[in-house]
């Protein structure tokens, strides 16, 4: 359970980044979309524990983040964009690695390695950018941590990778979890969201569950605009214009670059 209330936030010399954000989340895979530079990679450093505040409060399974208490640090895994890891084996890496996250299973991981096809002998160093991306998502993965951050995990996959990410990041994030993906891929990630959170202007602009937003509102491909009634928001698209409309009577998929764009530009009020 996140908690965090009239949260301010800016870097030195640089005006604030967040002014007065406040959000509350549960578990499952959740995904925080924004514009770049909207401070998602900063949200989830905050929620890691690697910035302060510098007003408001915030709360993380009964913790505060920045005090870095260790038991919150075994149960708190972030896979930044940018990365580094050691010229190690993945078998070194694990073993020097594992014992910081009590609930960490060595079974899930080597599951998730032949999915990957990674192999234990390989040096990580040697590894390209996406096989090095792939090992950090599944060591994530296997940790078992309650709060998983991943920012922007798909950078770097190639489109077979991404369909695998998401079938594998599914599958292995439970009930008692929660994995907060930072993306401005919405298309990566469109399938496979519990909550859609979009940061714009230092604020939440929006959260709301799939589950609600397929009841509220419809998703369409159509040739010409002439015959609705009541749309929202519309699109220009190749095959005539994407648009949202109230909810129809049978529930259409939601397309989520096209919410995003409606949020964004605020041109109609989804709430």
């Amino acid at each position: 359970m996140i908690v965090s209330e009239s949260i301010s936030f800016n870097y030195k010399r640089k005006s604030s980044l967040f002014t007065d954000l406040s959000i509350g989340l549960d578990n499952g895979i959740i995904g925080l979309l924004g514009k770049n530079g909207a401070g998602k990679s900063t949200l989830l450093k905050i929620f890691a524990g690697l910035l302060k505040p510098n007003t408001g409060r915030l709360e993380i399974n009964g913790y505060i983040p920045f005090k870095r208490n260790p038991d919150y640090l075994a149960d708190m895994y972030m896979v930044q964009e940018e990365f580094v890891l050691p010229a190690v084996t993945i078998n070194y890496f694990v073993k020097a690695h594992k014992f910081l996250y009590p609930r960490f299973d060595e079974e899930k991981l080597h599951r998730i390695f032949d999915e990957f096809e990674l192999q234990n002998n390989e040096s990580l160093h040697k590894l390209s950018h996406g096989q090095r991306k792939k090992f950090l998502i599944a060591f994530a993965l296997a940790s078992n941590c309650r709060l998983l951050l991943l920012d922007e995990p798909t950078n770097g996959l190639d489109i077979p990778a991404k369909s695998l990410f998401r079938k594998i990041l599914v599958s292995s994030v439970s009930e008692d979890q929660s994995a907060i993906i930072s993306t401005h891929q919405v298309k990566d990630v469109d399938t496979i969201l519990d909550e859609i959170v979009v940061v714009e202007q230092g604020c939440i602009a929006f959260q709301n569950s799939t589950e609600n937003i397929c009841r509220k509102y419809g998703f369409q491909t159509v040739p010409s605009l002439n015959a609705l009634e009541n749309i929202m928001y519309h699109e220009k698209s190749p095959m005539g214009y994407r648009v949202i409309v109230p909810a129809l009577e049978s529930e259409s998929a939601i397309d989520l670059e096209l919410l995003f764009n409606a949020i964004i530009h605020k041109s109609i009020n989804i709430n």
